[in-house]
């Protein structure tokens, strides 16, 4: 098989995340036990902040802090008292401090398919952050270049194919979120690979597109090995 591009996303297609968010946000929700809201509306009020907060402050623990202080504030009309402040600042230490835990069988996937084809990372958040989980995942080697984006729109799979050196229609995004991987790589004239992740965040999900001779679904990051 000739050599193809393959943009490759981070956070929760090659080692979960989204799943330490969402135990964050459980012990939120319990610490903003409220009279008249259920646990559902609470979440809906913090899912309302963190669309906003994002566009402004992008993603990733801090951004995710700030959401959570907001939703209290807007919740209950006032800041948080200093012991609750400083349970949520807590809370988005303990996901800085998460070891990132690669998939199963990402690894030697990744291993196989970069003997064929030309691998990069293109994961969006903070710059910071998502540095230090592609070292501390131990994945860098097996890519030829790590991207690291604000936000993933259908002009960054442009720019990002284009900085490759890259044929558009041999270039694929393979992800999790149909919102920044899919949808937009699309839109780009890329291809793409989704892999779906049962705990995508709800902010991520939109329908999967119908694109029969562009677009492939996968159960297991392994399957990609059949395919490329």
């Amino acid at each position: 098989m000739d050599s193809q591009c393959l943009l490759v996303d981070g956070d929760d297609t090659l080692w979960e995340n989204n799943i330490y968010f969402e135990r964050a946000i459980e012990d939120f929700l319990d610490l903003m036990a409220h009279e008249s809201l259920t646990r559902a509306e609470l979440r809906g009020v913090l899912d309302e902040v963190e669309t906003r907060n994002c566009a402004v402050y992008g993603y990733g623990a801090r951004s995710f802090v700030r959401s959570l202080h907001d939703c209290y504030q807007q919740v209950h009309d006032q800041r948080a008292s200093d012991d609750h402040g400083r349970v949520i600042t807590e809370l988005g230490d303990r996901i800085l401090q998460q070891a990132p835990v690669v998939i199963a069988d990402v690894r030697e996937t990744l291993a196989y398919l970069r003997g064929r084809h030309r691998l990069i990372l293109l994961t969006k958040g903070d710059y910071d952050e998502q540095a230090a989980k592609v070292e501390a995942s131990g994945l860098r080697p097996l890519f030829e270049d790590v991207v690291i984006v604000e936000e993933k729109t259908t002009g960054t799979y442009t720019t990002v194919v284009e900085e490759a050196k890259a044929d558009p229609d041999r270039t694929w995004m393979i992800g999790n979120s149909p919102k920044s991987d899919i949808i937009p790589a699309l839109e780009a004239g890329l291809r793409a690979v989704y892999v779906p992740h049962p705990d995508t965040w709800v902010l991520e999900r939109r329908p999967v597109p119908v694109a029969p001779d562009r677009l492939l679904s996968l159960v297991r990051f392994a399957e990609l090995a059949e395919h490329f």
